[in-house]
């Protein structure tokens, strides 16, 4: 099934029009014809299946004859991921989290940080590719980069926690996750969160876990994280 997505298709919409880009690509790329079905998400949980009323490259139209609602994920996952100093990287996370299952994403900037600008226009293209591909009708939420005194110090509801790799206490992420649950996770950068950080996370409530005994990229303990989240829930 090929998925479209466009964010103001509303559960009330009787017809719509595809923009000239997506027209051309129906027609042209995908040789859809007149009575042929599409479906199309509006990130929001909905699946509208649409017949082709009108295949034009400059525009093509098409009718609503079905809605369903999707259902969402069991619990809500947010993910608070350093940039990586390759961009390419932190692109592979943002496609494979969308795959696996994630509710926002927000860059935090560290102190080790080694890429602190990022493009949030390019990154909502991976992301909107990914939930395409895996059939996914809920958009994960990019929040826009941030500094990490600046994330800890917002209010947050659900289970904190911080995975970094210094030598303390800490306990294996697995057994901390809860069923059905909020969580909220702090990824840090190539050069991990300094200890500073790790002390402010520590005292707004983040417990600090370990993602395994081996020491991870930032994308891949941020895939682990994920995806630990999502079996712990299946």
């Amino acid at each position: 099934m090929q998925l479209f997505y466009n964010p103001d298709i509303a559960p009330n919409t009787a017809q719509f029009t595809f923009p000239k880009d997506e027209s051309r690509h129906i027609v042209k790329v995908l040789r859809k014809q007149t009575g042929d079905l599409l479906h199309i998400t509006n990130g929001k949980g909905y699946l509208f299946e649409a017949e082709l009323v009108i295949a034009d490259q400059k525009k093509c139209i098409v009718t609503i004859t079905d809605t369903t609602l999707q259902q969402p994920l069991n619990y809500k996952l947010h993910l608070a991921v350093a940039p990586t100093k390759l961009n390419d990287r932190y692109e592979w996370f943002l496609e494979k989290a969308t795959e696996i299952g994630v509710t926002s994403i927000t860059p935090i900037i560290c102190d080790h940080s080694e890429r602190k600008v990022v493009k949030l226009e390019r990154y909502e293209k991976i992301i909107q590719s990914a939930m395409k591909q895996s059939l996914n009708c809920y958009y994960p939420i990019l929040n826009p980069p941030i500094a990490f005194k600046a994330y800890c110090n917002q209010d947050f509801s659900g289970d904190l926690y911080i995975a970094h790799c210094e030598e303390t206490d800490k306990k294996t992420l697995k057994s901390q996750i809860s069923f059905n649950n909020e969580i909220t996770i702090l990824i840090g950068p190539e050069g991990d969160f300094s200890v500073k950080e790790i002390e402010m996370a520590i005292k707004h409530k983040f417990i600090p876990v370990t993602l395994g005994d081996t020491r991870l990229r930032t994308e891949t303990a941020a895939i682990v994280a994920c995806h630990s989240v999502a079996f712990v829930n299946e």
